[in-house]
This record gives structure tokens, sequence and C-alpha cells, in this order.
């Protein structure tokens, strides 16, 4: 049935009239309608008795008779019919159709009329209804709308400050375009696309699901696709809606698979990867022909991915990527390569998948090694050694990860580390950076780092490798420290001897130490792997003294110290380095003069002393008590002790131990003492800050800060003073308390040594024999201690009468 203009308008019944008026639309005739459906017939048949009727209509009528068997009568007459024969009646219907058609083209003729701005809301909206429920009813009627040139008029609605309008706009258009190309072809013209486009962003959410509805229908059509895509912003648009949370479960749904269309043009299949749908792209690296594969990989390849996306990337094609690189096409291998290296790179992940699933060791090793006719092109193995530098270093166990079918040889194998040696004496800067990176990371595992050790230490390769602390290439100088730091903890005699043994290297290293501006890594690095190496070589120090490295270090420190170097994560293990470096003075006081001088000349007792109290940096507490340890142990040997008076001078009884007239001397030494020049904890204070230490929650700390304590008791000072000394800063409790916790053996080594001195003084010792902790803490140290420790706590037990004193019954 042709519908009237009115049944489309939601107004009056004079508004309708208004409208029929001014097109003239011809009346609906009573014998064009069905007497059984009240509508305009489309085929028009007759019965026996003449009477017409819709013939699905009458049909109908009959066939419910038949079925419920009753007679056969006209529905009009309801008289017997003899037969259901029936007969169309071509005259009438074509003069409905006629009247149809001139109907229909006035109907189109008043929507054109009405879709223009200048018209009310009202009339725009009874325009698109007409439109949108002719289009449903036929094929052939989005025909008859695209001749009338109505599309364009539809369109141009789009514009319109009515939201109403605008949806009911985008409504029409995706109504008018569904399954019809040369329709989605006139709504593609223009800037329309574009015009859709903005609609996704726009704040009325009826408005978004409309137009996403119309770019689904729109994108069906291959020519539009690249258009959409062209448009800035829409694959971006679309993914948003496709992954929201907030949007209707329909518009997700359409945008999704508007993205699913969009993808059939490679243009769009890259603006997506871009921006995180990565599928289409790796679907086409499958799949696609050699080209496509070739342009997918290189897209890969600079493509900057998350994590996330990276794992799923070598999950989906990592496999292919790596069959390709032993593949003979020198083009592929290279987008494979720099895909890989985009994978892998700073993720643990996504390189476990490629070392697991992907079997990527074997071909990158072997693309590394092979020489002659075979081997790759130099800038390709670079990239393959930035591949296998990115796996090392996500910290896998690669001693267990076979290079070949005999599962002979790992990644550590000696053979192997030589070959990597050998490499990275033969080629450019940019491949030994990346060889010295592999290395690197294979030392950064506690499980490799020991058979990397121990094959750089066959091939001696330590001096080389030295040589590159003065490589004028940043990344290559960098890499070059970080291994020589990872090597340094099982090394430190090589590297010490190599550092001694060539000319330059060491300076270069302080200079990189002490470069001004923030802290970077490699100084953090280079002062780490300086401060590995042993404390009691000599000869290290000695030249170190001699190219005033000391003072470049004291420099350093103090800047750290005022500040100047705030905000680096660096800061933390350069100023620990620093101070481990320092403290090395400590070690070789009695042996270099310089040694003393220099401490003196900068006061570093006092800085060692102030560092005690740096709250949150163990490993500088720790350090500092070391050092302070030392510089006591040297108290002794410093001291000046003043001459005393002759013999004969003092005919007194009474005269005391002293000289009389001598004041100031040092209780503990006594002689003229100070911590500047002698290293005296006592005059400098330090005391109760190591006391303060023995505290700590690391044990490390409160070792070492017992160490220094115990000098004050050691038998070449007056150790009744000592005591008095460790009294005086509330000391013994903290000491008794450490040995009755048993931390460690060292702890424990430590507090029975201290506590037998302590029980020298007979009123200590009176009070600790009532103390039963105490006394088991000793007997436990007696029964289970070490050689040493035994013999000590036999004496401490000894003073609290724990154990009788044989001296007197047996001969010496």
């Amino acid at each position: 049935m042709t519908q009237s203009w009115e049944s489309f308008d939601s107004g009056s019944q004079s508004e309708q009239s208004f409208h029929l008026e001014r097109t003239h639309i011809e009346p609906i005739y009573d014998s064009f309608l069905c007497p059984l459906t009240k509508q305009v017939m489309r085929d028009p048949v007759s019965i026996e008795n003449g009477r017409t009727f819709e013939r699905e209509a009458i049909e109908k009528w009959f066939r419910e008779l038949r079925e419920s068997g009753r007679r056969l009568v006209c529905p009009l007459t309801q008289k017997e019919l003899k037969s259901a024969d029936l007969n169309p009646s071509i005259a009438l219907r074509n003069t409905i159709e006629e009247w149809m058609a001139r109907n229909e083209a006035a109907q189109r003729e008043v929507a054109h009329r009405c879709l223009s701005l200048d018209c009310s809301e009202h009339e725009i909206l009874q325009a698109l209804n007409y439109i949108q429920n002719i289009c449903l009813q036929s094929r052939s009627n989005k025909h008859a709308i695209h001749n009338a040139e109505l599309i364009p008029k539809v369109v141009d609605m789009l514009k319109s400050s009515s939201r109403r309008v605008r949806s009911t706009t985008l409504e029409t258009l995706q109504i008018v375009a569904e399954e019809d190309e040369d329709n989605k072809e006139i709504i593609g013209e223009g800037d329309t696309v574009r015009t859709i486009v903005k609609f996704l962003n726009h704040e009325h959410s009826k408005e978004r699901e409309e137009a996403v509805s119309v770019l689904y229908e729109l994108s069906k059509s291959e020519a539009l696709c690249e258009k959409i895509g062209m448009v800035p912003g829409a694959i971006l648009i679309l993914l948003g809606m496709s992954s929201s949370d907030s949007e209707n479960v329909l518009a997700v749904e359409r945008a999704d698979k508007t993205l699913d269309n969009l993808g059939k043009c490679e243009k769009n299949v890259l603006q997506m990867a871009e921006n995180g749908r990565l599928q289409p792209l790796l679907t086409l690296l499958l799949e696609g022909s050699p080209d496509t594969k070739l342009e997918m990989a290189a897209f890969l390849g600079n493509l900057v991915l998350s994590n996330d996306a990276k794992v799923f990337v070598a999950k989906t094609v990592g496999s292919a990527l790596v069959n390709v690189m032993r593949s003979g096409n020198i083009k592929l291998r290279e987008a494979a390569l720099k895909a890989l290296n985009q994978i892998s790179s700073s993720c643990e992940n996504s390189a476990r998948v490629l070392i697991e699933e992907a079997g990527i060791l074997p071909p990158l090793v072997k693309d590394l090694f092979t020489v002659g006719s075979n081997q790759l092109p130099m800038r390709l193995k670079e990239i393959s050694a930035t591949v296998l530098s990115n796996i090392v270093n996500s910290g896998y166990d690669f001693d267990s990860v076979p290079l070949g079918p005999d599962h002979h040889e790992t990644l550590v194998s000696e053979s192997i580390i030589h070959s990597l040696l050998h490499l990275i004496s033969n080629t450019g800067p940019a491949i030994e950076c990346k060889l010295l990176q592999i290395l690197v990371g294979l030392t950064g595992s506690p499980t490799t780092v020991l058979d990397v050790v121990a094959a750089v230490k066959s091939s001696g390769a330590i001096v080389s490798l030295i040589q590159f602390i003065e490589a004028i290439q940043p990344d290559l100088r960098f890499a070059a420290i970080k291994l020589l730091q990872n090597l340094s903890p099982h090394m430190g005699p090589e590297l010490a001897d190599a550092l001694c043994g060539t000319a330059g290297q060491l300076g270069s290293l302080i200079k990189i130490i002490s470069e001004a501006g923030g802290i970077m890594e490699e100084q953090a690095a280079a002062v780490s792997m300086l401060a590995d190496l042993p404390e009691r070589d000599k000869g290290l120090t000695r030249q170190m003294l001699d190219e005033g490295a000391f003072e470049v270090i004291i420099s350093s420190l103090a800047r750290v110290r005022q500040g100047e170097t705030k905000g680096s994560r660096f800061t933390t293990p350069y100023l620990e380095g620093l101070v481990r470096v320092l403290a090395r003075l400590t070690f070789v006081l009695e042996d270099q003069p310089e040694a003393v001088s220099l401490v003196r000349e900068h006061n570093i007792a006092a800085l060692f002393a102030d560092l005690l109290q740096v709250n949150g940096l163990d490993n500088v507490q720790m350090v500092a008590a070391m050092a302070l340890e030392n510089l006591s142990l040297e108290s002794k040997h410093l001291t000046h002790t003043p001459e005393m008076p002759k013999p004969g001078s003092c005919f007194s009884i009474f005269c005391a131990s002293k000289p009389k007239g001598i004041t100031g001397l040092c209780r503990l030494h006594l002689g003229i003492c100070s911590f500047r020049n002698t290293f005296c904890l006592l005059e400098g204070k330090a005391v109760g800050k190591l006391v303060t230490c023995l505290d700590h929650t690391n044990e490390k700390v409160v070792e070492a800060a017992l160490a220094a304590i115990c000098t004050l008791l050691d038998d070449e000072v007056d150790v009744e003073q000592g005591v008095m000394v460790l009294d005086e800063v509330d000391a013994i409790k903290l000491i008794l308390d450490i040995l009755v916790e048993n931390r460690s053996e060292i702890l424990r080594r430590r507090s029975v040594y201290a506590v037998e001195r302590l029980l020298r003084t007979q009123d200590i010792a009176v009070e600790v024999s009532g103390h039963p902790n105490v006394n088991t803490a000793l007997v436990d140290a007696f029964r289970h201690g070490d050689f040493r420790t035994r013999q000590i706590a036999e004496r401490a037990l000894k003073h609290v009468d724990k154990i009788p004193n044989f001296s007197g019954i047996f001969p010496k």
C-alpha cells in the first residue's frame, strides 16, 4: 500500500491537510481498497462473483475456510461459491500503480521542499520520517529517493541546530545506505564522512550511536573505507568507542564491526596498529602477500608498543618472524629483525615468549657468528646483536637453553663467550656496544655470571675490555663500564692489576666519576666498579694517590652532601661507591704516610663520623664504621707521648703516674690526641655515634660499629678507661643485648670479645654474674663458637666464676 504523507506526521490533521492541499495529492478511491484489509491493493484479483480483493488476503480467507471444514463463501455476501479460482484484475492494478506513482512523486516533491534549514523542525522531521518509511518498504524506493536527489538534501540536515533533526537525519542516512552501494557513494561525496565522524565525539549519546551506525553501513563499501580512515581521528575515536564501558552495547558492537570493515584498507590497518589495534596488521603479516608481509613487518619495527602489546605480538607472530630470519630474502630478514628488536626491547615477558615459543636464540647466535659468503651485512648483524642484547637483559636462565640440536652449547658456554669477545675486538663501535650489552645482561644474572667470569679469565680479555673506558662513543664506554662493574666482585684482583698496568684507564675512570652536572648511571657504575676492587690492594691505592684520585672523590662526595645533585635516582649508589672508595685510604695508613697526611688534611675521620648518622643508607653507615675502626687502630701509632720528667725529680711517695704539670692527655692512649691528627674516637666524640649504630636493624651495620668500638678495648690502650668510656655512653647494655640475641656468628665473636674485656672490671663482672641470659650466651659461645671465640668465652666465664681458674694449681 502507498502511504499518504499523513502517515508520517506527528502533528494535527489541519497541518496534514495543508501539506496535501499544497501538493494536490490525489484522494484514495474506494475501488483501490481491499474489502478485507482496507488497504490499497497491490495485486488485485476477482473471484467467481466478480468481487475484487488483494490476492494475499482472499487466499488467506479461502485457506482458513478449508482448514475449518466450512463451505466456500464470499467474504462480502456470504453466498456459497463453486470455485476458489482467482482472476487477476490487470486494468485495476495498472490504474492503482499509476495512481501510486503520481502520489509518490508528489510526496517526494513535498519532502524535497521540506528538507531545508529554512523549514520548521516539524516539517523537516515529517520529510525524514517519510523517507525512512518508504526506504524500509523496498529497495526500489531507495532508488527513487536517489533519483529524486533527496540524499544530498538529507545530508544538509546534519547542519541543523535541532538535536532531534540531526539525530533523525543520521538514522535516515543509515536506512538509506543499507544494502545500497549507489546510495553509499552519494552519501560519501564531499565532506559528509568528516561531518558524520564529528558526531562520534558529540556530547549526546543518541547522536553518537546514530553516527556510528551510519559509519558501519558506509564501511561496508571498500571504496569508502579509505575515505573514513583519512578523516583525522576517526579510527582513534572508533577504537575508543569499541573499548568503552560507558557506551551503549550496540554502539560498542557497531564501532568494533566498523573497525573490522575498515581493516580491508592497508592504510587503515597501519593507523589501527599505531593506536593499539594490532590484530589486523598481524593477520596481514601472517597471511598477506610477500610485499604486504614486508610492509607490515617494517611498520611493526618502527611501532612504539606497550609491554602488554609486545607480549601479544610475540605470541601471535614471534615464530613467523623468527622463521623469516632463516630465509634468504635480505629485505624481509631486516624487517623481521627490526620487528623482533621492537618486540623484545625492555620487556621480560615478551623476551621469554620469543625464547620458549619462537626459538629465537639459535638463529640469532648463528647470524652473529656466521662468516664468509653467507654472513649477514654488518648493519643486520648490529640489529641481531641488539635483539640478543634485549633478550639477554630479560633475566632469563640462559644456561639451560641449548643453541643447537646436540644440546651441548648454551649462550654461556666458554666457546660462545670467547666468540663474543673475539667479535668485540673485530667490529665497529656500534656493534661492539651491543655485544658488550649482551655480556652486561649475562653478568647481571647470578645464574650465569660465574660462567662468563670463567670465560673472560680463560680468554685473558680483561685488558682489552678495560681499554673501552677511554672510548669516545658514550654508549660504548657506558656498556664497558657496566660490564666491568658486574665483573668486579668476581675479578677484583685481575681488574686492579689491569688498571695499574695500563696507562690512562684509571684516570679516565676518575674523570667519568667526577663529571659535573646531574649524577648519571654511568658515574654510579664507574664508582661502584672501583669500590668493588680489593680494598687492601696497595698497588692500586698507591696509583690512586699518585693520580690525585682521592682528592676528586672527596670533592665529589662534598658535592653530593651539599645537595648539588638532588633528584637523581642514582644518587644513592653513587654516594655509597664514593664512600667505599674513600675508605680504601684507611686500609693503607700503616704503609702509606701520604695516606695519613691526606686523611689529616681533609679531616676525613670527621667525615666518616658524620656519615654514621646518614639514616636510610645502611651501606654508607657500615663502611663509615669500618673506616673508623681502621682509623682508631692507627691512633695508638700516631698519638704523641710527651717526655716524662727525669728519674729522681719526684721524691714524694704520693707522686701520680702522670707527670706533674702535664694535662690534656688522652685517657685511652695516654698521650696528646685529636680526631683530625691521630683519629682518636674519644677526642672526636665519635663513640656515641657508633653506639647509636649498635641498635641498628641491619646486622652488618651493627657488626661494623661493634668492631670499631672494640678498638677502645684493645690491649694497646688503657682497657679500664675504655670500659669507663663505654659505660658513660650507655654502651654496655647494648653490647650485652647483642651477645644475648646472637644474630650472626660475626656478632657473637665480636660481642664475646667485648664482654670479656668489660668483665675485667670487677664491678661489671659482679653485676653480669647475676644476669642469666648473658651467662647462657657465654656458655653457648663456649660450646658452639669457633676456636677463637671459645677461647675468649672461656676467659669471660672465668671472670664471672662459671669456670674455675686453674692457673694457681698447674705450673706454667
